[in-house]
């Protein structure tokens, strides 16, 4: 484990060809710090811990979106980092930020998530929208290169489709979320995000 927490690079280790048995019997053997564990279609992937940047963009996303959960009155749980998972499907993942939305029964009666955001620094891995689609995760927010893309399930649980604005929260204005995202201050940015939505 040494090794791998001591790579010089921050891509994912990937072993293909593992039954979801073969999975879970490793998952217990490498719940160590610093390592996260996703796995779709018979392969583990194997990852260190995020950094700096990944934390902070992340802790700011969720405190801008809890603003404006807040603000519009969005009943709402913040779900974090839960592990979901599937055996049937083949498929475990960990979102950077997840949250359920009160008023969406469907998946308050399969404990998922609405909504699974992730921040992605480094590239590689596995196919993070697969693995979502198996989960039926309504809508996947990722951050990257300093841009916010969304995507919706398809009515027939078929994939995704690229959307402009997010379905589940239909007044947020993601241009001011991204601007504030950007701001080197976190004060600053909150208090900015929170002035705007004000009006």
């Amino acid at each position: 484990m040494t090794l791998l927490l001591d790579r010089p690079t921050d891509e994912p280790l990937l072993f293909p060809d593992l039954t979801w048995e073969q999975f879970k019997l490793m998952e217990r053997w490498l719940d160590v710090p610093g390592v996260r564990l996703s796995f779709l279609n018979d392969t583990l992937e194997i990852r260190r811990m995020p950094g700096k940047k990944h934390e902070t963009v992340k802790q700011r996303l969720s405190t801008l979106l809890d603003a404006f959960l807040e603000f519009a009155e969005i009943d709402h749980t913040p779900t974090g980092s839960m592990t979901l998972e599937n055996e049937l499907e083949n498929v475990r993942r960990e979102a950077d930020l997840s949250y359920e939305i009160e008023s969406n029964s469907e998946t308050r009666s399969l404990n998922i998530p609405d909504l699974a955001i992730e921040i992605v620094v480094t590239s590689g891995g596995l196919n993070k929208l697969a693995a979502y689609q198996k989960l039926q995760i309504p809508e996947v927010w990722f951050w990257q290169a300093d841009r916010i893309s969304l995507h919706f399930l398809k009515d027939d649980r078929s994939g995704y489709e690229p959307i402009l604005q997010s379905r589940l929260f239909p007044t947020l204005d993601l241009d001011l979320l991204q601007e504030c995202l950007a701001i080197d201050n976190h004060p600053l940015a909150i208090k900015t995000f929170k002035q705007r939505l004000k009006g």
